[in-house]
Protein backbone atom coordinates (compact mmCIF):
# COMPACT_ATOMS: atom_id res chain seq x y z
CA UNK A 1 0.00 0.00 0.00
CA UNK A 2 1.50 3.34 -1.11
CA UNK A 3 1.71 6.18 1.40
CA UNK A 4 0.36 9.33 -0.26
CA UNK A 5 -0.49 13.03 0.06
CA UNK A 6 -3.80 14.21 -1.43
CA UNK A 7 -4.10 17.75 -2.76
CA UNK A 8 -7.36 19.43 -3.72
CA UNK A 9 -6.66 22.12 -6.33
CA UNK A 10 -9.83 24.20 -6.58
CA UNK A 11 -9.90 26.50 -9.60
CA UNK A 12 -12.70 28.71 -10.86
CA UNK A 13 -13.47 26.26 -13.67
CA UNK A 14 -11.97 22.91 -12.75
CA UNK A 15 -11.74 21.16 -9.39
CA UNK A 16 -8.96 18.57 -9.12
CA UNK A 17 -7.74 15.86 -6.80
CA UNK A 18 -4.04 15.04 -7.24
CA UNK A 19 -2.27 12.28 -5.33
CA UNK A 20 1.50 12.26 -4.79
CA UNK A 21 3.42 9.24 -3.50
CA UNK A 22 6.16 9.38 -0.87
CA UNK A 23 8.74 10.22 -3.58
CA UNK A 24 6.64 13.17 -4.77
CA UNK A 25 5.56 11.46 -7.99
CA UNK A 26 2.07 12.26 -9.24
CA UNK A 27 0.36 8.86 -9.31
CA UNK A 28 -3.32 9.73 -9.62
CA UNK A 29 -5.44 12.63 -10.80
CA UNK A 30 -9.12 13.25 -11.27
CA UNK A 31 -10.97 16.35 -12.32
CA UNK A 32 -14.53 17.59 -12.20
CA UNK A 33 -16.45 20.65 -13.31
CA UNK A 34 -19.16 21.93 -10.98
CA UNK A 35 -21.64 24.36 -12.54
CA UNK A 36 -22.01 27.72 -10.87
CA UNK A 37 -25.12 28.75 -8.97
CA UNK A 38 -26.57 32.15 -8.09
CA UNK A 39 -25.82 33.89 -4.80
CA UNK A 40 -28.45 35.62 -2.68
CA UNK A 41 -28.25 38.65 -4.99
CA UNK A 42 -28.64 36.58 -8.16
CA UNK A 43 -24.96 36.84 -9.19
CA UNK A 44 -23.06 33.75 -10.36
CA UNK A 45 -20.80 32.09 -7.79
CA UNK A 46 -19.15 28.77 -7.03
CA UNK A 47 -21.53 26.10 -5.78
CA UNK A 48 -19.82 25.72 -2.42
CA UNK A 49 -22.27 23.04 -1.24
CA UNK A 50 -21.45 20.88 -4.26
CA UNK A 51 -17.71 21.57 -3.85
CA UNK A 52 -17.84 20.47 -0.21
CA UNK A 53 -19.79 17.33 -1.08
CA UNK A 54 -17.40 16.42 -3.90
CA UNK A 55 -14.33 16.86 -1.66
CA UNK A 56 -15.85 14.80 1.17
CA UNK A 57 -17.00 12.00 -1.14
CA UNK A 58 -13.68 11.92 -2.97
CA UNK A 59 -11.78 11.71 0.30
CA UNK A 60 -14.05 8.94 1.55
CA UNK A 61 -13.41 6.97 -1.64
CA UNK A 62 -9.69 7.53 -1.23
CA UNK A 63 -9.75 6.28 2.36
CA UNK A 64 -11.43 3.09 1.19
CA UNK A 65 -9.02 2.62 -1.74
CA UNK A 66 -6.77 -0.31 -0.82
CA UNK A 67 -3.98 0.90 -3.12
CA UNK A 68 -3.31 4.03 -1.06
CA UNK A 69 -2.62 4.89 2.56
CA UNK A 70 -3.53 8.55 2.98
CA UNK A 71 -0.99 10.29 5.22
CA UNK A 72 -1.30 13.96 4.24
CA UNK A 73 -3.92 16.38 2.95
CA UNK A 74 -3.74 19.97 1.73
CA UNK A 75 -5.70 22.50 -0.30
CA UNK A 76 -4.85 25.16 -2.85
CA UNK A 77 -7.48 27.48 -4.32
CA UNK A 78 -7.95 30.67 -6.24
CA UNK A 79 -7.68 33.79 -4.12
CA UNK A 80 -9.87 36.80 -3.35
CA UNK A 81 -12.59 34.65 -1.82
CA UNK A 82 -13.76 34.56 1.79
CA UNK A 83 -16.00 32.39 3.94
CA UNK A 84 -17.96 33.76 6.91
CA UNK A 85 -18.72 31.52 9.91
CA UNK A 86 -21.13 32.04 12.80
CA UNK A 87 -20.35 31.25 16.46
CA UNK A 88 -21.21 27.60 15.94
CA UNK A 89 -18.72 27.38 13.06
CA UNK A 90 -21.36 27.14 10.35
CA UNK A 91 -21.01 28.92 7.00
CA UNK A 92 -23.30 31.97 6.78
CA UNK A 93 -23.15 33.01 3.12
CA UNK A 94 -22.30 31.77 -0.37
CA UNK A 95 -18.68 32.11 -1.48
CA UNK A 96 -19.20 35.40 -3.26
CA UNK A 97 -17.65 35.82 -6.70
CA UNK A 98 -14.79 38.32 -6.87
CA UNK A 99 -16.19 39.46 -10.23
CA UNK A 100 -19.34 40.71 -8.49
CA UNK A 101 -19.65 44.51 -8.89
CA UNK A 102 -18.64 46.64 -5.92
CA UNK A 103 -21.23 49.41 -5.25
CA UNK A 104 -19.56 52.81 -5.18
CA UNK A 105 -21.35 53.66 -1.94
CA UNK A 106 -19.42 50.99 -0.04
CA UNK A 107 -16.07 52.71 -0.61
CA UNK A 108 -17.35 56.29 -0.46
CA UNK A 109 -14.80 58.20 1.65
CA UNK A 110 -12.93 55.01 2.52
CA UNK A 111 -9.66 55.64 0.70
CA UNK A 112 -9.56 59.26 1.89
CA UNK A 113 -9.31 58.02 5.48
CA UNK A 114 -6.05 56.25 4.67
CA UNK A 115 -4.06 58.75 2.62
CA UNK A 116 -6.05 58.53 -0.62
CA UNK A 117 -6.47 55.73 -3.11
CA UNK A 118 -2.90 55.89 -4.46
CA UNK A 119 -1.30 55.67 -1.02
CA UNK A 120 -3.69 52.95 0.15
CA UNK A 121 -3.00 50.85 -2.96
CA UNK A 122 0.74 51.39 -2.62
CA UNK A 123 0.73 50.26 1.02
CA UNK A 124 -1.42 47.21 0.33
CA UNK A 125 0.51 46.45 -2.89
CA UNK A 126 -2.58 46.07 -5.04
CA UNK A 127 -4.48 48.12 -7.60
CA UNK A 128 -8.03 49.13 -6.65
CA UNK A 129 -9.93 46.16 -8.04
CA UNK A 130 -13.32 46.28 -6.32
CA UNK A 131 -14.42 42.87 -5.02
CA UNK A 132 -11.13 41.37 -6.22
CA UNK A 133 -9.67 43.19 -3.20
CA UNK A 134 -11.18 40.52 -0.99
CA UNK A 135 -10.64 42.47 2.22
CA UNK A 136 -13.08 45.03 0.90
CA UNK A 137 -15.64 42.26 0.47
CA UNK A 138 -15.87 42.28 4.27
CA UNK A 139 -16.67 45.99 4.19
CA UNK A 140 -19.26 45.28 1.49
CA UNK A 141 -20.94 42.62 3.63
CA UNK A 142 -20.89 44.89 6.67
CA UNK A 143 -22.54 47.78 4.82
CA UNK A 144 -24.95 45.98 2.50
CA UNK A 145 -26.00 43.01 4.66
CA UNK A 146 -25.66 44.22 8.27
CA UNK A 147 -28.04 41.58 9.64
CA UNK A 148 -25.81 38.85 8.22
CA UNK A 149 -22.62 40.57 9.30
CA UNK A 150 -23.83 40.77 12.90
CA UNK A 151 -23.75 36.97 13.01
CA UNK A 152 -20.17 36.71 11.69
CA UNK A 153 -17.80 35.28 14.25
CA UNK A 154 -14.91 34.11 12.02
CA UNK A 155 -13.65 35.06 8.56
CA UNK A 156 -11.52 32.58 6.61
CA UNK A 157 -9.81 32.66 3.25
CA UNK A 158 -11.04 29.96 0.89
CA UNK A 159 -8.05 27.54 1.30
CA UNK A 160 -8.27 27.75 5.09
CA UNK A 161 -12.01 27.13 5.02
CA UNK A 162 -11.54 23.86 3.12
CA UNK A 163 -8.91 22.80 5.66
CA UNK A 164 -11.25 23.84 8.50
CA UNK A 165 -13.93 21.45 7.21
CA UNK A 166 -11.72 18.55 8.33
CA UNK A 167 -9.52 19.99 11.10
CA UNK A 168 -12.05 22.39 12.68
CA UNK A 169 -9.07 24.69 13.27
CA UNK A 170 -9.33 28.43 12.62
CA UNK A 171 -6.26 29.64 10.75
CA UNK A 172 -4.85 32.19 8.34
CA UNK A 173 -1.62 32.25 6.34
CA UNK A 174 0.47 34.77 4.47
CA UNK A 175 -0.07 33.77 0.83
CA UNK A 176 -3.84 34.28 0.96
CA UNK A 177 -3.55 37.57 2.84
CA UNK A 178 -0.91 39.04 0.56
CA UNK A 179 -2.63 38.61 -2.80
CA UNK A 180 -4.47 41.81 -3.81
CA UNK A 181 -6.68 41.60 -0.70
CA UNK A 182 -6.20 45.18 0.57
CA UNK A 183 -5.72 43.58 3.99
CA UNK A 184 -1.94 43.59 4.30
CA UNK A 185 0.29 46.60 4.94
CA UNK A 186 3.49 45.79 3.04
CA UNK A 187 5.31 48.70 4.73
CA UNK A 188 4.80 47.22 8.19
CA UNK A 189 4.25 43.58 7.11
CA UNK A 190 1.12 43.25 9.21
CA UNK A 191 -2.63 43.67 8.81
CA UNK A 192 -3.59 47.15 7.61
CA UNK A 193 -4.96 49.47 10.27
CA UNK A 194 -8.33 49.87 8.53
CA UNK A 195 -9.39 46.40 9.66
CA UNK A 196 -8.98 47.26 13.34
CA UNK A 197 -10.72 50.61 12.89
CA UNK A 198 -13.68 48.80 11.32
CA UNK A 199 -13.61 46.32 14.23
CA UNK A 200 -12.85 43.44 11.86
CA UNK A 201 -10.97 40.64 13.59
CA UNK A 202 -8.99 38.17 11.53
CA UNK A 203 -6.89 35.18 12.63
CA UNK A 204 -3.18 35.83 13.08
CA UNK A 205 -1.28 34.33 10.12
CA UNK A 206 0.87 31.24 10.63
CA UNK A 207 3.47 29.63 8.31
CA UNK A 208 2.33 27.41 5.46
CA UNK A 209 3.99 24.33 6.92
CA UNK A 210 1.56 24.45 9.86
CA UNK A 211 -0.43 21.21 10.10
CA UNK A 212 -3.26 19.87 12.21
CA UNK A 213 -4.87 16.50 12.71
CA UNK A 214 -7.90 15.87 10.54
CA UNK A 215 -10.44 13.13 10.97
CA UNK A 216 -11.73 11.56 7.76
CA UNK A 217 -14.11 8.64 8.29
CA UNK A 218 -12.40 7.84 11.56
CA UNK A 219 -8.91 8.03 10.08
CA UNK A 220 -6.49 10.60 11.52
CA UNK A 221 -4.57 12.41 8.78
CA UNK A 222 -2.00 15.23 8.83
CA UNK A 223 -3.66 18.21 7.12
CA UNK A 224 -2.16 21.49 5.96
CA UNK A 225 -3.90 24.83 6.36
CA UNK A 226 -4.06 25.52 2.61
CA UNK A 227 -2.24 27.91 0.30
CA UNK A 228 -3.13 30.45 -2.40
CA UNK A 229 -2.62 28.98 -5.88
CA UNK A 230 -0.28 31.63 -7.33
CA UNK A 231 2.12 31.40 -4.39
CA UNK A 232 1.85 27.61 -4.39
CA UNK A 233 3.01 27.42 -8.01
CA UNK A 234 6.25 29.17 -7.00
CA UNK A 235 7.14 26.69 -4.26
CA UNK A 236 8.81 24.05 -6.52
CA UNK A 237 11.04 26.72 -8.05
CA UNK A 238 11.94 28.48 -4.79
CA UNK A 239 12.76 25.11 -3.24
CA UNK A 240 14.86 23.83 -6.14
CA UNK A 241 16.61 26.87 -7.64
CA UNK A 242 19.48 28.38 -5.64
CA UNK A 243 19.82 31.73 -7.43
CA UNK A 244 17.42 34.64 -8.17
CA UNK A 245 15.01 34.01 -11.04
CA UNK A 246 11.81 35.21 -12.68
CA UNK A 247 8.89 32.90 -13.45
CA UNK A 248 6.61 33.62 -16.39
CA UNK A 249 3.51 31.47 -16.10
CA UNK A 250 1.67 31.55 -19.42
CA UNK A 251 -1.83 30.64 -20.50
CA UNK A 252 -4.93 32.76 -20.91
CA UNK A 253 -3.17 35.13 -18.52
CA UNK A 254 0.57 35.62 -18.57
CA UNK A 255 1.63 36.09 -14.93
CA UNK A 256 5.17 37.33 -14.39
CA UNK A 257 6.55 36.84 -10.86
CA UNK A 258 9.78 38.06 -9.30
CA UNK A 259 10.30 36.65 -5.79
CA UNK A 260 13.57 38.57 -5.48
CA UNK A 261 12.36 42.15 -5.79
CA UNK A 262 11.85 43.68 -2.34
CA UNK A 263 11.39 47.25 -3.59
CA UNK A 264 8.06 48.87 -2.64
CA UNK A 265 5.42 48.93 -5.34
CA UNK A 266 5.42 52.26 -7.20
CA UNK A 267 2.46 54.27 -8.42
CA UNK A 268 3.58 53.65 -12.01
CA UNK A 269 3.59 49.89 -11.43
CA UNK A 270 0.14 50.04 -9.83
CA UNK A 271 -1.25 51.96 -12.79
CA UNK A 272 0.06 49.20 -15.05
CA UNK A 273 -1.74 46.43 -13.15
CA UNK A 274 1.23 45.26 -11.07
CA UNK A 275 0.87 44.02 -7.53
CA UNK A 276 2.60 41.98 -4.84
CA UNK A 277 2.01 38.53 -3.44
CA UNK A 278 3.53 36.96 -0.37
CA UNK A 279 5.43 33.74 -0.85
CA UNK A 280 5.20 30.70 1.40
CA UNK A 281 8.46 32.04 2.89
CA UNK A 282 6.55 35.24 3.82
CA UNK A 283 8.54 37.36 1.39
CA UNK A 284 7.27 39.83 -1.19
CA UNK A 285 6.76 38.60 -4.74
CA UNK A 286 6.40 41.43 -7.23
CA UNK A 287 4.08 40.47 -10.07
CA UNK A 288 2.66 41.84 -13.30
CA UNK A 289 0.21 40.34 -15.73
CA UNK A 290 -0.76 40.40 -19.38
CA UNK A 291 -3.88 38.90 -20.98
CA UNK A 292 -1.53 37.34 -23.52
CA UNK A 293 -3.24 34.03 -24.24
CA UNK A 294 -6.58 35.69 -24.86
CA UNK A 295 -5.03 38.44 -26.98
CA UNK A 296 -3.17 35.82 -28.98
CA UNK A 297 -6.23 33.67 -29.61
CA UNK A 298 -8.60 36.35 -30.84
CA UNK A 299 -6.00 37.97 -33.10
CA UNK A 300 -4.86 34.59 -34.45
CA UNK A 301 -8.52 33.82 -35.21
CA UNK A 302 -8.74 37.04 -37.21
CA UNK A 303 -5.64 36.04 -39.19
CA UNK A 304 -7.18 32.61 -39.83
CA UNK A 305 -10.39 34.16 -41.09
CA UNK A 306 -8.55 36.59 -43.38
CA UNK A 307 -6.46 33.85 -45.00
CA UNK A 308 -9.34 31.35 -44.97
CA UNK A 309 -7.49 28.69 -42.99
CA UNK A 310 -8.26 26.60 -39.90
CA UNK A 311 -8.28 28.45 -36.59
CA UNK A 312 -5.52 26.22 -35.17
CA UNK A 313 -3.15 27.00 -38.05
CA UNK A 314 -0.53 28.47 -35.72
CA UNK A 315 0.06 25.09 -34.04
CA UNK A 316 1.72 23.91 -37.25
CA UNK A 317 3.86 27.00 -37.86
CA UNK A 318 7.61 26.52 -37.54
CA UNK A 319 9.91 29.37 -36.63
CA UNK A 320 11.32 31.03 -39.76
CA UNK A 321 14.47 32.81 -38.60
CA UNK A 322 15.00 34.64 -41.89
CA UNK A 323 11.45 35.97 -41.91
CA UNK A 324 11.71 37.05 -38.30
CA UNK A 325 15.07 38.73 -38.91
CA UNK A 326 13.49 40.68 -41.78
CA UNK A 327 10.58 41.82 -39.59
CA UNK A 328 12.93 42.86 -36.80
CA UNK A 329 15.32 44.65 -39.17
CA UNK A 330 12.45 46.75 -40.48
CA UNK A 331 11.58 47.61 -36.85
CA UNK A 332 7.94 46.99 -37.56
CA UNK A 333 5.41 47.12 -34.79
CA UNK A 334 2.07 46.51 -36.42
CA UNK A 335 -0.32 45.01 -33.88
CA UNK A 336 -1.15 47.28 -30.90
CA UNK A 337 1.16 50.01 -32.15
CA UNK A 338 -0.89 52.76 -30.50
CA UNK A 339 -2.57 51.17 -27.47
CA UNK A 340 -4.41 48.03 -26.57
CA UNK A 341 -8.08 48.13 -27.69
CA UNK A 342 -10.70 47.38 -25.02
CA UNK A 343 -11.68 44.17 -26.77
CA UNK A 344 -8.00 43.28 -27.41
CA UNK A 345 -8.68 42.95 -31.15
CA UNK A 346 -6.66 45.41 -33.21
CA UNK A 347 -8.98 46.07 -36.15
CA UNK A 348 -6.81 48.99 -37.31
CA UNK A 349 -4.33 46.47 -38.71
CA UNK A 350 -4.81 45.91 -42.44
CA UNK A 351 -4.02 42.23 -42.89
CA UNK A 352 -3.61 42.73 -46.65
CA UNK A 353 -0.11 44.05 -45.97
CA UNK A 354 1.00 40.51 -45.09
CA UNK A 355 2.03 38.20 -47.92
CA UNK A 356 1.06 35.11 -45.97
CA UNK A 357 -0.51 33.94 -42.73
CA UNK A 358 2.98 32.81 -41.75
CA UNK A 359 4.29 36.37 -41.94
CA UNK A 360 1.23 37.76 -40.12
CA UNK A 361 1.61 35.26 -37.29
CA UNK A 362 5.33 35.90 -36.85
CA UNK A 363 4.53 39.61 -36.56
CA UNK A 364 1.75 38.97 -34.03
CA UNK A 365 4.02 36.90 -31.79
CA UNK A 366 6.80 39.49 -32.04
CA UNK A 367 4.39 42.20 -30.90
CA UNK A 368 3.07 40.00 -28.07
CA UNK A 369 6.64 39.30 -26.95
CA UNK A 370 7.28 43.06 -26.86
CA UNK A 371 4.23 43.46 -24.61
CA UNK A 372 5.50 40.67 -22.35
CA UNK A 373 8.87 42.42 -22.09
CA UNK A 374 7.09 45.61 -21.02
CA UNK A 375 5.40 43.62 -18.26
CA UNK A 376 8.76 42.10 -17.33
CA UNK A 377 10.31 45.55 -16.92
CA UNK A 378 7.65 46.39 -14.33
CA UNK A 379 8.93 43.75 -11.90
CA UNK A 380 12.67 44.33 -12.26
CA UNK A 381 14.36 46.25 -9.42
CA UNK A 382 16.88 49.01 -10.02
CA UNK A 383 19.71 46.60 -9.22
CA UNK A 384 18.45 43.50 -10.95
CA UNK A 385 20.53 40.40 -10.26
CA UNK A 386 18.29 37.73 -11.79
CA UNK A 387 20.10 35.57 -14.31
CA UNK A 388 17.36 33.15 -15.30
CA UNK A 389 13.82 33.39 -16.64
CA UNK A 390 11.61 30.31 -16.55
CA UNK A 391 8.63 30.06 -18.90
CA UNK A 392 5.89 27.62 -17.96
CA UNK A 393 2.47 26.88 -19.41
CA UNK A 394 1.20 26.91 -22.99
CA UNK A 395 3.61 29.47 -24.47
CA UNK A 396 6.69 27.52 -23.35
CA UNK A 397 5.91 25.29 -26.36
CA UNK A 398 5.66 28.23 -28.78
CA UNK A 399 9.13 28.32 -30.33
CA UNK A 400 8.66 31.75 -31.89
CA UNK A 401 7.79 33.26 -28.51
CA UNK A 402 10.52 31.53 -26.50
CA UNK A 403 13.29 32.10 -29.04
CA UNK A 404 12.32 35.76 -29.38
CA UNK A 405 12.27 36.15 -25.60
CA UNK A 406 15.71 34.57 -25.32
CA UNK A 407 16.99 36.91 -28.05
CA UNK A 408 15.51 40.08 -26.56
CA UNK A 409 16.71 39.40 -23.01
CA UNK A 410 20.42 39.46 -23.66
CA UNK A 411 21.53 39.51 -20.00
CA UNK A 412 19.55 36.44 -18.89
CA UNK A 413 19.18 32.82 -19.80
CA UNK A 414 15.67 31.71 -20.73
CA UNK A 415 14.43 28.22 -19.93
CA UNK A 416 11.21 26.43 -20.71
CA UNK A 417 9.93 24.35 -17.82
CA UNK A 418 7.71 21.34 -18.32
CA UNK A 419 6.69 20.83 -14.72
CA UNK A 420 3.07 19.72 -14.57
CA UNK A 421 0.61 20.70 -11.85
CA UNK A 422 3.08 23.00 -10.10
CA UNK A 423 0.30 24.48 -7.96
CA UNK A 424 -0.69 21.13 -6.45
CA UNK A 425 2.95 20.09 -6.21
CA UNK A 426 3.72 23.22 -4.20
CA UNK A 427 0.84 22.51 -1.82
CA UNK A 428 2.27 19.03 -1.22
CA UNK A 429 5.81 20.28 -0.74
CA UNK A 430 4.99 22.81 1.99
CA UNK A 431 3.70 20.07 4.32
CA UNK A 432 6.01 17.28 3.16
CA UNK A 433 8.37 17.19 6.12
CA UNK A 434 5.49 17.36 8.62
CA UNK A 435 3.83 14.39 6.93
CA UNK A 436 6.78 12.10 6.22
CA UNK A 437 9.31 13.43 8.79
CA UNK A 438 12.15 13.62 6.30
CA UNK A 439 13.45 16.18 3.79
CA UNK A 440 11.33 16.80 0.71
CA UNK A 441 12.67 15.02 -2.41
CA UNK A 442 14.25 17.07 -5.16
CA UNK A 443 11.90 18.04 -7.97
CA UNK A 444 12.70 17.72 -11.66
CA UNK A 445 11.58 21.03 -13.16
CA UNK A 446 12.04 19.79 -16.72
CA UNK A 447 14.23 22.75 -17.65
CA UNK A 448 15.38 23.24 -21.23
CA UNK A 449 17.53 26.22 -22.16
CA UNK A 450 16.17 28.28 -25.07
CA UNK A 451 18.73 29.38 -27.64
CA UNK A 452 18.58 32.94 -29.03
CA UNK A 453 17.90 33.36 -32.72
CA UNK A 454 21.09 33.11 -34.81
CA UNK A 455 22.70 36.47 -35.59
CA UNK A 456 20.14 38.39 -33.58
Amino acid sequence: MTHVIAIFDIGKTNKKLLIFDNRLNLIYQEETMIPEVKDDDGFACDNIVAVEEWIKKTLTDLIHNKEFSLKGLNFTTYGASLVYLDKAGNRLTPVYNYLKPMPGSVLSGFYECYGGINEFCRKTASPALGMLNSGLQILWLKKTKPQVFEKVSTILHFPQYLSYLFTRQISSEYTSIGCHTAMWDFDRMKYHEWLEKEDIRLPAPVPNDTVYHASVNGNIITAGIGIHDSSSSLVPYLTTINEPFILISTGTWCILMNPFNSEPLTLEQLKNDSLCYLSAQQKQVKSSRLFMGHIHDINAARIAEHFNIGKDFYKEIVLNENLLALIIRDKRKIFFRHSMPENYLDNTVDLKQFKSFNEAYHQLVLDLTTLALNSLQLILPANDNTKSVFVSGGFCRNEIFTRLLASLISDKKVFSTEIDNSTALGAAMVIWEEVFHRPCPLVNLGLREIKPISGF
